[in-house]
């Protein structure tokens, strides 16, 4: 079964799955993921993407007049997982226990305290951090979160490991709330994620057309104020292709996956 397995998701990553295929049984999404998983822990190339964004993000804090440092409460609002946490071990997982994505199992792997740092992330939150910069974590992770969180993040030296500059979803899955909450005091200057939901509430439950639209009309921020680290594995990217549908089979998401594909330029 696992070699079936395997065969299936390289013909379907490859782009090459012909009519005879169709009696594929794909028992969970997770089972699709086993590429975008290795790509990122196993490629050198993930790993120059997230140093060039936060070499980026360092040229960019640089930028900064000194005076603005001087008279104003500067902040970095930052996502927390893909962005700064890597938690594709957890995904890793999933695919060989033949198991979807579920809160149980998430959340026994955000108890544990041991994701690992994006590369460069580190360093570059500590760098802003001694320029004077406050670090917001604006995450989407629930409040039974929060202490093991925050020993991930103190474990790892991230700046400004504390409560008060940790805010994490309670009610509402948008983050344009608490990021409000950190503008009343502070001058933002730079936020990051993996997301664009990360960035504004403008790119939030669109579909493909509406989140390129918001893109290109956004050209200008990308890599000057908007900082996206990438992740190949999941996102709202993710959930615009399946129509923002629950419960779907793996089947189900497969034939949605395959919809999607464009052979010819539009």
């Amino acid at each position: 079964m696992k070699k079936q397995v395997a065969i299936i998701i390289s013909i379907f990553i490859a782009g090459i799955a012909t009519a005879q295929d169709k009696n594929i049984t794909i028992h969970s999404i997770e089972e699709l993921k086993l590429y975008s998983t290795l790509w990122q822990q196993s490629a050198a190339e993930y790993r120059a993407l997230c140093y060039q964004a936060f070499n980026t993000a360092k040229m960019r804090l640089d930028e900064i007049p000194k005076r603005k440092f001087r008279k104003q409460k500067l902040a970095i609002i930052t996502d927390i997982d893909e962005t700064i946490f890597d938690n594709s071990y957890q995904e890793a997982q999933l695919i060989k226990n033949n198991e979807s994505w579920n809160m149980k199992s998430w959340l026994n792997w955000t108890n544990l305290s041991v994701a690992t740092a994006v590369p460069g992330a580190v360093e570059f939150l500590q760098y802003a951090g001694k320029k004077g910069v406050s670090v917001f974590y604006v995450s989407n992770r629930g409040a039974e979160e929060l202490k093991s969180t925050l020993i991930n993040l103190k474990n790892l030296h991230f700046p400004n490991a504390d409560s008060s500059h940790a805010l994490f979803m309670t009610n509402e899955p948008s983050k344009e709330t608490r990021r409000q909450e950190v503008m009343k005091n502070y001058d933002v200057v730079m936020l990051m994620g993996d997301n664009l939901n990360d960035f504004a509430q403008v790119f939030e439950n669109k579909n493909i057309s509406d989140r390129f639209t918001a893109t290109d009309n956004a050209k200008d921020e990308w890599g000057n104020k908007f900082i996206v680290l990438p992740n190949a594995t999941y996102g709202e990217w993710e959930n615009v292709l399946f129509n923002y549908q629950h419960g779907l089979t793996g089947e189900q998401k497969l034939n949605m996956l395959r919809a999607a594909l464009k052979t010819m330029p539009q």
